[in-house]
């Protein structure tokens, strides 16, 4: 099910710069939505809140109307699935064994292994999965990323410049599969982006400036768009 996420009055601030401003801003339940803005709008640092990856100085976030638990913090982000820029994968492991890594420590209610082919099909990886991360193209890389981070089912996609390190095709590309994924398996997502035509795949486009939110639009995607979705779901 997709979580609902609400900013209240949030600030942080790091020494004399504060990254988030008194902000406060609602996530509707299986919405797509962007943050824009230059380097040091605060976009990362919204992201990182609400993934539980830091704390507000002040004012509340809120997933599904429960403020974040600041003692539990892990059983938060292990409802939430993360995807960055860099892969972050485990060289020396598999492409398989990278998407299990996540769910290796905790007691599951599913087949790991079963899921774990399940996405990496639905990424386009199908019969990839004793591959090594080297012998992989960048944008399959990111695909192994997008399988791990959805390895737990998240309610919740947080994904910060997903397409900064590829070609504008294989960006393209990400993005239609994000959107195909987030509609199949039911997530709320929220992307850090610098790239407008990333924004313009999402639900609504929310733009930050020196730590504050400056404009929030809605965001029609193109009939292209929709129709290089379709074909992936």
């Amino acid at each position: 099910m997709e979580a609902g996420v609400a900013l209240r009055g949030v600030s942080r601030i790091y020494g004399s710069a504060r990254a988030l401003d008194d902000v406060s801003v609602e996530f509707e339940p299986g919405s797509a939505v962007a943050l824009m803005g230059q380097s040091g709008a605060g976009k990362s640092t919204l992201l990182h809140l609400v993934g539980g990856m830091d704390l507000p100085d002040a004012g509340e976030v809120t997933v599904d109307d429960r403020p974040l638990p600041r003692r539990r913090l892990d059983t938060h982000r292990r409802r939430v699935g993360f995807v960055f820029q860099r892969f972050h994968l485990l060289s020396a492991f598999s492409v398989l064994d990278n998407v299990l890594a996540p769910v290796l420590p905790y007691r599951v209610d599913f087949d790991r292994k079963a899921r774990a082919r399940e996405l990496l099909e639905a990424a386009g990886l199908e019969g990839r999965e004793r591959a090594l991360p080297g012998e992989l193209s960048g944008g399959e890389q990111q695909r192994v990323a997008i399988a791990r981070a959805l390895i737990g089912h998240p309610p919740l996609l947080l994904a910060d410049e997903p397409t900064g390190n590829l070609d504008s095709t294989t960006g393209e590309e990400i993005m239609d599969l994000l959107a195909a994924l987030r509609r199949r398996y039911g997530m709320t997502m929220i992307i850090a982006t610098h790239n407008p035509e990333v924004a313009a795949s999402c639900d609504r486009l929310i733009r930050l400036q020196d730590g504050r939110i400056v404009s929030d639009e809605r965001v029609a995607p193109s009939d292209d768009v929709l129709d290089r979705i379709g074909r992936l779901g």
